[in-house]
């Protein structure tokens, strides 16, 4: 993990400590499912909470452009981009940046699999409204998938996609003063207006996968590949929740085992 995630994870997990000594049960081991009840039924038991978005009056950005490369995953119909990086995890030219910023990103797909980002990552899980594209980023970079559909998919389609993350293994999160969080790595959520490529798109970092059926095969191929992957994770190990609710949000259903913590983040202490 690069250091500023790790001086962002202390910073968080220093605010969840009382919360968590709180918390009953074993930690649930990585694939396990012994949730608590609330995860185990799908549901949040706070209610959701969308993620912050960009600060207001940062200065904006527009993702410089990505260059196209071969994808080589073996799966049929996924788009790459370049991800390289020099020694010092700096993004080469034509590859997704890992710049911070904290205002608003114009991003060059939508939704992005890559680029800059909010320098606090987003809470996954199934959220029933649209979350900030700067957050989402955030979570790919961490090794998280992000499964997003046009607002106008119909129901039934956004329930099987609801169905297709429970079924879904937990990761054990390395989160100081949050023992026992685990959450999917999979974030799903509805995009503002039906302005994507397909009905649904499937990103993880550099990554992504266009689909116009919940039940194509080729979205748990996606997850398999992508998710919590050594190989195309670049902060693999990083984790996608912890983070205080007021800035990291709170998933509708599927969301982290245990809760997370109350307030905001400081998201200066990030940079």
């Amino acid at each position: 993990m690069r250091p500023r995630v790790r001086r962002l994870t202390v910073l968080l997990a220093a605010s969840s400590i009382l919360l968590c000594a709180c918390a009953a049960g074993s930690p649930p081991e990585s694939g396990s499912s012994r949730l608590s009840p609330s995860a185990a039924s799908g549901a949040s038991a706070g209610g959701e909470i969308i993620p912050a978005g960009p600060a207001a009056g940062a200065p904006a950005t527009t993702q410089r452009p990505v260059t196209t490369v071969a994808d080589d995953s073996g799966i049929p119909g996924v788009i790459a981009w370049s991800t390289a990086v020099d020694a010092n995890g700096t993004a080469l030219g034509g590859a997704e940046e890992h710049t911070h910023v904290t205002g608003k990103v114009t991003y060059v797909s939508a939704p992005p699999a890559g680029g800059p980002h909010d320098p606090v990552w987003m809470n996954a899980g199934v959220y029933d409204k649209p979350v900030p594209s700067e957050r989402a980023v955030h979570t790919l970079e961490h090794g998280g998938v992000w499964i997003a559909y046009r607002a106008s998919l119909p129901a039934a389609q956004v329930r099987q996609l609801v169905d297709f993350v429970g079924k879904q293994t937990v990761i054990r999160e390395q989160i100081p003063g949050l023992p026992g969080q685990s959450n999917r790595y999979l974030t799903l959520a509805p995009w503002a207006d039906d302005n994507l490529p397909s009905p649904i798109v499937i990103s993880s970092w550099g990554h992504q996968l266009q689909l116009s059926d919940p039940a194509d095969a080729r979205l748990q191929r996606f997850v398999d590949v992508f998710r919590f992957s050594r190989t195309y994770s670049p902060e693999y190990g990083a984790p996608v929740d912890g983070v205080p609710v007021q800035t990291g949000g709170v998933a509708a259903r599927y969301g982290g085992t245990v809760p997370n913590p109350s307030g905001s983040a400081d998201e200066a202490s990030a940079n």
